[in-house]
């Protein structure tokens, strides 16, 4: 993959390095209660400390070619993450993501996915890519419309958040889809 990305004059990927944890840790701080929302392992993030081990096994997975985790920069400033899963077996990869509040809107995510899927399917020769959506999360599941994902159906109370259970939507787009 790639170490930094320029996309264009303002957004940027890379892959997050051990020296990074404040950076992160912050970000993933300043948005608690927007990410939490959504995302079962915000509340295990406490401290800056906390981000090490969890960076260390982004960098293992980089390096036993499992999948990537990268910060997504815009305009300099860490805004958002999107990890990459492999699934060798299958010639798949999973995609999830995550950005501030305060950069939403802006199409950030729906421009580093489209960039970053490209990459998936002709560098590493992937026939499919998944994204999954809580069937709540509106906001979410307009990324992987625009950029042509099918809708392939529900998984009926398939995450466990906090005190509820939510249903994901099954994303996927195919080699020969584009």
């Amino acid at each position: 993959m790639f170490f930094h990305h320029v996309i264009n004059e303002s957004i940027s990927l890379e892959l997050l390095q051990h020296d990074q944890f404040q950076e992160i840790y912050t970000l993933i701080d300043e948005n608690r209660e927007h990410l939490r929302e959504w995302l079962l392992w915000v509340d295990k993030r406490k401290t800056p400390e906390d981000m090490k081990p969890v960076i260390k096994y982004w960098l293992e997975n980089f390096s036993n070619n499992k999948g990537f985790d990268l910060g997504i920069r815009y305009k300099s400033f860490l805004v958002g993450m999107v990890g990459v899963e492999f699934d060798w077996g299958n010639n798949s990869a999973h995609i999830g993501y995550f950005l501030s509040k305060e950069h939403e809107g802006k199409g950030i995510i729906t421009t580093s996915l489209k960039h970053l899927t490209t990459e998936i399917f002709q560098r590493y020769n992937i026939n499919r890519i998944e994204i999954q959506c809580a069937s709540n999360n509106t906001k979410s599941q307009g990324i992987p419309k625009r950029l042509g994902f099918k809708n392939e159906g529900v998984k009926r109370q398939a995450q466990r958040l906090y005190n509820h259970y939510e249903d994901l939507i099954v994303f996927s787009l195919l080699s020969d889809d584009l």
